[in-house]
């Protein structure tokens, strides 16, 4: 029972004290926030309506900070589950050693009643072993009298008690890490709330007709973006015919030689098997291997909605789902946007291959798998499924080869 006390005990005590403010801080921030934002648009009566235009940039632009959240929320959430893992462990760890310290003391115990038995020990010094042992053994009369066993028992029981001191305040020192991350995830999560719910205002208060115009300005936006990808595309097919016809004539060559006796014994021609930019044909046909797999387990999540935080298996977020890929294929790659962006090799845009990583907007908030023909998979935003787009549609910021 004592050791089940220490194991509480640390928890009990933080939580109890730090969380509390952490939420009513968090709560009255965004209150507050909310109640700028609510305040704003009846403070002008006078102020004159946004256009569609105006409503749609403000809209992407609150998306995208909704994105930039998430991926604050997805960062802070494994930091927390981490701490949280380590934390367990350390409390786990106090009550183990706490539980070797009440065996210790109660061999000590054992010792000093066997003593007091005996005659050699005053009841006043005995009362002073279950606070201080070591000043009840070193009385000389007495340690003169313990056997070495003894003496080993009681410089044990020291340690013991310097080891789970120790432990009890990394562990506290932990908590309080633990309950700042957690307050930082709760904030995270208000800021991602936040941002939604005024698109969502945003967008309820459009009249039909302007409902209608904004229909019509993300079919044109998509339209363009379908263009470029497109364009791309044909720029792949045609790169694809002249690797064939190179590799057909490297091989053509190399034949002729071998039946002239100019090529015996000199094997493959330099460079044969392999296109620019992709390395050697094995390495290419590796990657392109581990590609299959990403790209298989994309599609199949084709139809999932987005949901920020979420990575799987019913649901993902952009990083999510990217994450789920590579792991199909053995890759294990970071959770978040800002963190897979710097895993594996920088990739220039029209060198992009199925498999790579696509990464937008200045603060790399959103990345999709390139799937080929300029379209990649991606879980988009809020309200919307993983689905095959065009990777012209938001702003490319740099892509990524994994492995």
């Amino acid at each position: 029972m004592p050791a089940l006390a220490s194991h509480r005990k640390p928890r009990t005590r933080v939580r109890t004290t730090a969380p509390a403010l952490g939420v009513t801080t968090a709560a009255l921030a965004s209150v507050g926030l909310l109640a700028q934002s609510a305040g704003a648009a009846p403070a002008d009566p006078s102020a004159p309506k946004p256009s569609v235009e105006e409503v749609q940039k403000k809209v992407d632009d609150l998306y995208r900070q909704a994105g930039t959240a998430t991926q604050k929320y997805n960062l802070a959430k494994e930091a927390t589950d981490k701490q949280r893992k380590s934390v367990d462990g350390m409390l786990d760890s106090v009550a183990r050693s706490t539980e070797r310290l009440n065996d210790a003391r109660r061999k000590l115990g054992t010792y000093a009643a066997a003593q007091y038995r005996s005659g050699s020990v005053t009841p006043t010094a005995a009362l002073l072993l279950a606070d201080s042992p070591q000043a009840y053994f070193d009385q000389n009369r007495l340690m003169d009298r313990m056997t070495e066993r003894q003496r080993a028992d009681v410089t044990d029981f020291q340690k013991q008690q310097e080891t789970a001191s120790e432990e009890r305040a990394e562990a506290t020192r932990s908590l309080e890490s633990l309950t700042e991350s957690q307050a930082s995830l709760k904030s995270s999560k208000q800021d991602v709330q936040r941002k939604l719910a005024e698109a969502r205002d945003l967008l309820s208060r459009l009249t039909a007709q302007e409902k209608a115009r904004l229909a019509k300005l993300e079919k044109e936006r998509e339209a363009e973006a379908r263009r470029k990808a497109e364009a791309k595309a044909r720029a792949e097919a045609e790169a694809a015919e002249k690797a064939d016809a190179e590799r057909e004539r490297e091989r053509r060559e190399e034949a002729q030689r071998d039946e002239s006796g100019t090529g015996a014994g000199t094997g493959a021609a330099p460079g044969a098997g392999t296109s620019p930019g992709t390395g050697t044909g094995s390495s290419s046909d590796a990657y392109a291997a581990k590609a299959e797999k990403v790209l298989a387990f994309a599609r199949a999540q084709i139809g999932k909605p987005y949901v920020w935080g979420a990575a799987g298996p019913s649901s993902y977020d952009c990083s999510g789902l990217t994450q789920g890929a590579w792991k199909a294929a053995g890759v294990t790659l970071p959770r978040t946007t800002w963190d897979q962006v710097n895993v594996g090799n920088r990739v220039a845009t029209e060198n992009l291959k199925p498999g790579d990583l696509v990464f937008f907007y200045d603060d790399i908030s959103h990345v999709g798998v390139y799937i080929g023909g300029g379209k990649m998979i991606h879980a988009p935003k809020p309200g919307a499924y993983v689905r095959e787009e065009s990777i012209f549609y938001m702003p490319i910021h740099g892509s990524v080869r994994p492995a």
